[in-house]
């Protein structure tokens, strides 16, 4: 089981994550494109940071708000979301090829990523920007019950999806992530965390935060390295799944 993680989100002089400490166990990048989050130099130095590491590289657009980091929704018409994801993979593209490598997959970030699994108008929207700026065009969405109609679409236009679970977030019944406005919604217990995740890797399931049994595809599992309580979680989840 790959993990992901959102990374290079720092901009100008102002640090986010623990970047240097979270590359090396993690196996593909989620690195910001600029508009959320990051700038030039910060690409540029995740990018190498990737390389050293032996890290898969991945867009992470979002929408165009730095003051509000992506997380809000914004009123942008379905073209220009297509152009967003485009500019910004196109970009991220061109920081790459300076470096010798490319970028293998998109995921969207925050509110962007959300409205994606909530709005299939804007799945589409997305699946066009990605389609066209990619050599092997991937998309990275959430693992759920009802990935067929996803999937569908996406091979139509001849994208590849990959699915991801979160580590540290409870799933309702019909596998949606618990609202973090819920009780329990997010899980900070390490034994939790790894316990779900090894689960999830033996079995693909997950228990649902009513006690069912949800199974899903997945193929990679996002963590994240904000602070040292989580990059400390990312070392025990990387043991726990190589043991």
């Amino acid at each position: 089981m790959k993990l992901n993680c959102d990374i290079g989100e720092s901009f100008g002089h102002w640090t986010i994550g623990l970047d240097q400490a979270v590359m090396p166990m993690i196996d593909m990048a989620n690195i910001a494109c600029g508009f959320h989050a990051s700038d030039p130099d910060v690409m540029a130095q995740t990018i190498q940071a990737a390389i050293k590491h032996q890290v898969i590289i991945g867009a992470h657009p979002g929408y165009d708000d730095k003051a509000g980091f992506g997380r809000r929704t914004m009123a942008c018409s379905l073209a220009e979301i297509t152009h967003l994801v485009a500019y910004q993979v196109g970009a991220m593209q061109g920081m790459c090829a300076l470096y010798g490598t490319t970028v293998s997959y998109v995921k969207p970030h925050g509110a962007l990523y959300n409205d994606m699994m909530d709005n299939f108008d804007i799945f589409r929207a997305i699946i066009d920007g990605v389609a066209s700026q990619t050599s092997q065009p991937t998309l990275m969405i959430l693992a759920s019950k009802d990935y067929q109609q996803y999937q569908q679409l996406a091979a139509s236009q001849g994208v590849t999806l990959l699915f991801e679970a979160f580590a540290d977030r409870a799933y309702t019944p019909q596998g949606k992530l618990v609202s973090r406005s819920q009780p329990g919604a997010v899980l900070h217990q390490v034994s939790d965390i790894i316990k779900q995740v090894v689960r999830l890797a033996e079995t693909g399931e997950i228990v649902a935060n009513d006690g069912s049994i949800l199974t899903l595809k997945v193929d990679t599992v996002c963590v994240h390295g904000d602070n040292p309580e989580s990059v400390a979680c990312i070392k025990a989840l990387k043991q726990a799944l190589m043991s």
